[in-house]
């Protein structure tokens, strides 16, 4: 028997796996990190200590506490949060923290800058996405402005997985996947890096283009040395953590959704066609001739700890959520009258507005903490809905959702997403994310398994139904009012924050 290993670096937490040829899980492990945020609208790792760092503590407790030889791994695969900025030096160290995907939002003049000199509908046509937060073209233009004694030391430009592949491997190379969000330099329809945008980054320093399944490298002596793995052993190209984490419950085939319930919401949707439009992120999918359309919000799961923490200072850390979903659950659909606009670090899909500002509308004396947890989730649901209206609107039918990621613990956020949106949920038995996805692909990466075989890996444990809710259709309007009609007023108030920082 031999055996695959799949480690996923997320926002806040890092999980590895060890499954046999069947799927069953042997090991796993985790580790938590830190999200830092030294400015408002930033947001990094250290790519040292996050993600290698990470990488290496996980992988030796996996092979600490399995049965498991190292030699007798077969194949390694990885995902991490993307797409990331990280310049490195001639000798591949990081210059700089990695400035991570959507939710840093630094590069707004930047974006605006590259839009106006190309123009939008040739970025969208070229490229197969609008400039947004997510991009991270504009993010290396903005290190170049503002950065250039970073800029001089600069050799390569690396995301999350091409930096753990590197220290690997030795090879700097990147999925087509995350290279299709390097907006605009990224060519979608010659799924090649462009030669002409040498002014915001010269294509010798982009890493080399594989498919997610394709092998970079093997082990060095090296990286066998840190992290207690054999040499030689294949590793994979790697990819996002979200397509990592579709794969691991069977999102395949065109109409198949994955809805990730995470410190974002992520939603990955598999099209028979590309999906051309500015609201949504077009990426070629994992594997040759497949296309993918992605959505996310910039503040989920990361807003319910806000809530935690700011809101239930008086709740045991541990048993806070459990408290508040109890508190939550005595309040009827609706909140009474609540709107919770969730746009706390800005939002991206669909209506990309990095000023945009989090509310909590239609207070009285007659709400309680339980009113307004419920809002919150209910919010984030609301933008989830705003999402498969704007699928729906683009051409692509959602025929299949299955729901992944931690939030799919907390039962009102996942009833109030199915009635919001009238989407049933499929729930896997295997929840163990992104980690076991990589285990997948480090088998189909070696030609252990066919595709389809993830079904049997990981098949349907429950389904939560999408029911009518009266106070949603009321709700739900009013939601897409509030933001229309309160958007110039956080454009201001951004103005103000500037002030009162500076």
């Amino acid at each position: 028997m031999t055996f695959t290993l799949g480690v996923d670096i997320g926002t806040f937490e890092s999980k590895g796996v060890i499954v046999d040829d069947a799927g069953r899980i042997i090991a796993a492990a985790s580790r938590p990190h830190e999200m830092l945020v030294p400015r408002p609208g930033w947001a990094e790792h250290r790519a040292e200590e996050d993600w290698w760092g990470d990488f290496v503590h996980i992988v030796r407790e996996l092979l600490n506490n399995s049965q498991v030889k190292p030699e007798e791994i077969a194949a390694i695969a990885t995902s991490a949060i993307g797409p990331c900025m990280l310049p490195v030096d001639h000798q591949g160290r990081p210059l700089t923290n990695g400035v991570l995907y959507g939710v840093d939002t630094r590069a707004s003049v930047e974006i605006a800058d590259i839009t106006e000199r190309l123009g939008a509908d040739a970025i969208l046509a070229r490229g197969g996405n609008a400039l947004t937060s997510q991009s991270v073209g504009p993010k290396i233009l903005w290190l170049r402005k503002n950065r250039p004694d970073v800029w001089k030391k600069t050799s390569k430009i690396m995301t999350s997985t091409t930096y753990l592949t590197y220290r690997l491997t030795g090879e700097m190379v990147i999925d087509h996947y995350t290279a299709a969000n390097y907006s605009p330099l990224y060519d979608i329809a010659q799924q090649d890096w462009r030669d002409d945008l040498g002014w915001i980054c010269p294509r010798r320093m982009l890493p080399r283009l594989l498919w997610s399944t394709e092998i970079a490298g093997l082990v060095t002596a090296e990286a066998a040395a840190e992290t207690g793995l054999a040499e030689g052993i294949p590793v994979t190209c790697g990819t996002i953590d979200a397509a990592a984490e579709a794969v691991s419950v069977g999102v395949r085939q065109p109409g198949d959704l994955m809805l990730m319930y995470g410190s974002t919401v992520f939603v990955i949707l598999i099209a028979d066609h590309r999906l051309t439009d500015p609201r949504l992120w077009h990426a070629p999918w994992l594997f040759p001739g497949q296309f993918s359309a992605m959505a996310g919000l910039a503040t989920s799961g990361t807003l319910t700890h806000w809530f935690r923490d700011e809101l239930a200072r008086d709740l045991d850390q541990q048993t806070a959520f459990a408290v508040l979903a109890g508190e939550a659950a005595t309040s009827p659909p609706g909140a009474k009258g609540l709107i919770v606009l969730p746009h706390f670090s800005g939002e991206r899909t669909p209506i990309h507005d990095p000023l945009a500002k989090g509310a909590i509308f239609g207070l009285n004396l007659t709400h309680g903490r339980g009113d307004l947890y419920r809002a919150t989730l209910e919010g984030i649901a609301c933008a989830t809905r705003a999402i498969t209206d704007t699928y729906a609107e683009a051409g692509q039918p959602v025929l299949r959702v299955r729901a992944v990621g931690g939030g799919t613990k907390n039962a009102i956020w996942l009833k109030a997403t199915s009635d919001l949106t009238g989407l049933d949920q499929t729930l896997c038995e295997v929840t163990s994310g992104a980690a076991y996805g990589d285990a997948f692909l480090a088998r189909l990466a070696i030609g252990g398994a066919p595709a389809a075989d993830i079904d049997v890996w990981n098949p349907a444990a429950r389904i939560v139904d999408a029911a009518h809710e009266p106070a949603y259709d009321r709700l739900y309007p009013l939601y897409r009012r509030l933001y229309a009609q309160t958007k110039d007023i956080a454009a201001a108030l951004e103005d103000e924050g500037r002030c009162a920082s500076s």
